[in-house]
């Protein structure tokens, strides 16, 4: 394809994302909260979306799984992580909060302290310090970003291939006054329009998990950080215990997979893989889900009280319990059918719970990580 060509087609495509993006969500990136964000969706738009997510996974169960459904589902990779997170973003944002990964949990520690607690960490492990230019490869909403750039003081970049997040990363960054050091812009992860060696350091938190190829991502990533430069992420893979010709297994797999927008995920000897095919010096890989920690990393997503370290935890919790989701989700459908909120609210809610479902299973079963830390370097100029 000529690259004249090539330009315009990537032009018309954002186009049409923009577009998309102004009829389905209006205004509502100013919205507060993301229970009033998310009843302010135009219906028709909130149904396109849903019927071109759900369908790569209605009737496709674990068992009937091929590799030709998994390859489609590969094949359309950003579209269909486009449209997961117009479906999700709110209900994630009234669920989680604003920084869209798990963490480690330590005691007397609230909630929200470990989850920032956890972006620091990777800032250290990969020497972020002020005054550096540094990319966050998808970023969502901006949460990680935010806390990042006032915890180093360095200037973040945050790339992101959803319009919608964008605009509430770059509204959210206004509010807290942080506009001069962070930037959101629109893009694929698998081909970024940066030029090579642009960055000081690059960091993902549980975001390349959606691209088609882990060494495609690490590539582009290694491409554009500086000479000497260092990556670090914490990666979704299934563990090295996971066996795809067990069904358990795969159920557990492709409910995350479902729930969470991922095409192709992969297990840890893969992502090591990936990261040295991409031409990173390996200085420290770890799964931190294995680290003897008192509380287990995915203990709110099952709801256990024994685990509450602070009152203020409690409404966290209360969305993530079972009667919790029962009320949430009884209310979506009341609401779908008296007009009030889109078709399509209550099915995103029901797979999301699926995907709560599978993430426990998956953690308790050892066959899933949310947090694996790869650490790497780019080689210095000779």
């Amino acid at each position: 394809m000529a690259p004249s060509t090539k330009v315009q087609l990537e032009k018309q495509d954002r186009e049409r994302d923009a577009a998309f993006n102004k009829a389905m969500h209006g205004n509502s990136a100013q919205a507060k909260g993301g229970i009033r964000a998310m009843f302010t969706k135009d219906p028709n738009a909130k149904k396109a979306a849903v019927d071109e997510y759900f369908k790569h996974w209605d009737n496709k169960s674990a068992r009937e799984e091929t590799e030709e459904t998994r390859a489609q589902r590969i094949s359309e990779y950003a579209t269909l992580t486009r449209q997961y997170y117009n479906l999700a973003t709110d209900i994630y944002e009234y669920g989680w909060g604003q920084s869209f990964h798990f963490c480690r949990y330590s005691l007397g520690e609230s909630f929200y302290q470990a989850i920032a607690r956890h972006e620091h960490y990777l800032a250290h492990q990969i020497g972020i310090k002020e005054g550096m230019k540094v990319l966050d490869v998808g970023c969502g909403v901006g949460g990680p970003a935010r806390e990042i750039a006032k915890f180093t003081g360095a200037h973040v970049t945050g790339l992101n291939n959803n319009d919608y997040q964008i605009e509430r990363a770059t509204h959210y960054a206004a509010k807290e006054g942080l506009s001069s050091q962070l930037t959101f812009v629109k893009g694929d992860f698998m081909q970024m329009d940066f030029p090579d060696n642009s960055f000081d350091a690059v960091y993902a938190i549980e975001a390349t998990v959606h691209a088609p190829k882990l060494a495609g991502v690490y590539g582009e990533i290694h491409r554009v950080l500086k000479p000497g430069g260092v990556f670090g992420v914490y990666e979704w893979l299934m563990t090295d215990d996971y066996d795809g010709n067990n069904l358990e297994h795969r159920e557990i797999r492709l409910g995350i997979e479902q729930g969470n927008g991922i095409s192709n995920m992969v297990k840890v000897s893969e992502g090591l893989e990936a990261m040295r095919e991409a031409g990173f010096e390996l200085l420290h890989h770890e799964d931190l889900a294995e680290r003897p920690d008192p509380i287990p990393w995915y203990w709110p997503l099952a709801g256990e009280w024994k685990y509450l370290q602070s009152i203020w935890d409690a409404p966290t919790i209360v969305r993530m319990t079972w009667w919790g989701r029962g009320i949430a989700h009884g209310a979506a459908a009341l609401l779908e059918a008296a007009g009030m909120a889109p078709k399509g609210t209550k099915k995103t809610a029901d797979s999301l719970a699926k995907a709560a479902d599978c993430l426990v299973a998956g953690g308790e079963k050892h066959l899933f990580t949310p947090m694996y830390l790869m650490v790497g370097k780019k080689a210095a100029q000779s």
